[in-house]
Parts: C-alpha cells; structure tokens; sequence
C-alpha cells in the first residue's frame, strides 16, 4: 500500500514540475531546442570530446543547468530559462515532397516551406511517404512531437484513399479484423466507403499508430492497390479545405487546448536554453 502511495507522490511530485519549469536536462536536449544541431549531430561531438562544459569534457547524457558554460567550434554559451512558446503548425504536404530537412537528390523536402524559428528547429510528427499528401503537424516542443508518436498514445490518424481493384465486404471485413504484415498484424480501426466510380472507390480509414506505408500494406494485403492517398485527420486536428498544399496554418491557442486534452498531455512552462556570449 505504502508503495502505491509512493508512486503516486512520485508521480504528482513530476508532474508539477512539468507544469512550472524544468532545472535539468540532458545536454543533447537542450542544445538541440536551441538550434545548436541535430540530437545525433550532438552525441556525434560529445563523443569525439569537442564540447566543454564549465571548462571540462562532457559525457553522453550529461546534464546541465541554469548558469553552465558551453563551449564547442570557439563559440560560448550560457544555459538559462526561458518561458516556453509551445508552437504547433499544420501542413498540407504536396505530391513529391519528402519528409527529412535536407535530401542528398535535392527533392523539395516537407521543411522548405516552414517559417523559421528563432533559436529552435521545427520537429515533424511522423512522416508521410513521397507519394502521400496532406495533413503533418510540426512543433517546437521535441516531448509533445515524442508523445504524439508514441504508440501507447493510440492516436487516431484518418485517411482518404483512393483504391483501384474489386473491394468487397469480405476483404472489409479482414482489413478491420486484421491482418499479418511482415512487421507484425495491423488493422484499420474504421472504414467509411466515400465514393464509387467506374474503376476506383474512396474509402475512409483510420489507424491508431503509425507504421511505415502502413494504409498502403494494409490495402495490398488484399489484393488492392491505393493510387491515391491523403491524411486529413490526426487526433482533433483535421487539415482544413481552405490550406492548399505547400501552405502552414498556426494551431490557434484553443485548438492547442483542445488538442493537449485529448493527448493527456501538460507541456512546460519553462525550459532550459543555450544563449549565444559574445
């Protein structure tokens, strides 16, 4: 019982400082937030002991507070807090455009059009694959992107699809039972048939987690082929008729609201940063 009682005071204890300010965190977090570089990029120079903090050699994992010194590339900062501006955008991802920052083909990427962010670095939440459009959310909150992805979040994501092939109730029927994909067995929590023409149906579909080219598995399991494939739903967030593709839309502070409900989710108040000493 006492042990219960524990947890729950740990728990409580946690959850109050998330809501007030964090006083450490790992060096990776923060210098990445600060725009500093990728997380990788940054455990690739702490392992190759480029980077100082309070004039000695950081490990992996170390963490930092308010008042410490960097210094790496020549360059100093100060850790210090900051009050958090939690930003979440929708984007109507076009045809063609892939999900990474830089593309070693040079294809335009889901980043190029983005507003910049001071200091910080837009994190998408999740990815669509080149040929899929619609509906990715951004943030500059990397615990709020984490949790959105998180499968135990169970996050319903809606699709449009359009499918090629002869559709009947039977192979409905598997896809909402489920069905073994090399991964692993995966389902459609729902689907709504919104269209019949000559050759092709639309069909709604939702899925509560976000495996790769899952939609399109799933519908080539059966025989089906998807030739046209659209989010248009994440959790509360539905992409509006009026964003054309390649546009942004900022969540407005109630949609955020509504959304951080939904997730169970307490974003900080405060959080740590690395400002630039000249």
């Amino acid at each position: 019982m006492s042990q219960d009682k524990n947890t729950g005071e740990k728990n409580a204890q946690t959850t109050q400082q998330d809501v007030t300010e964090i006083k450490q965190e790992r060096i990776q977090k923060i210098l990445a937030r600060s725009g500093l570089g990728s997380r990788r990029q940054i455990e690739k120079a702490i392992k190759m002991a480029q980077i100082y903090i309070n004039g000695k050699v950081v490990e992996l994992g170390q963490t930092l507070e308010e008042g410490d010194i960097i210094n790496w590339k020549n360059r100093k900062w100060v850790i210090e807090p900051q009050a958090q501006d939690l930003q979440i955008l929708m984007y109507n991802k076009p045809l063609g455009e892939i999900c990474t920052r830089k593309d070693e083909k040079g294809r335009p990427t889901v980043f190029d059009n983005l507003p910049e962010l001071k200091r910080q670095r837009w994190i998408n939440v999740g990815r669509l694959d080149i040929n899929t459009t619609g509906l990715i959310l951004f943030t500059n909150d990397g615990n709020l992107a984490n949790h959105l992805m998180h499968p135990s979040t169970k996050i319903d994501r809606e699709y449009a699809c359009r499918i090629f092939g002869d559709v009947d109730q039977i192979k409905l029927d598997n896809l909402r039972r489920g069905v073994e994909l090399e991964d692993g067995k995966a389902r459609f929590n729902d689907i709504q048939q919104a269209g019949i023409g000559e050759a092709n149906q639309w069909f709604h579909v939702v899925l509560l987690e976000g495996r790769n080219r899952e939609v399109r598995r799933l519908w080539e399991s059966q025989d089906l082929k998807v030739n046209r494939l659209k989010r248009v739903r994440y959790g509360g967030v539905f992409l509006p008729k009026k964003l054309r593709p390649g546009q942004y839309q900022e969540l407005t502070r109630g949609e955020k609201n509504i959304l951080m409900q939904d997730i169970k989710y307490t974003p900080k108040v405060t959080e740590l940063v690395a400002r630039h000493l000249r």
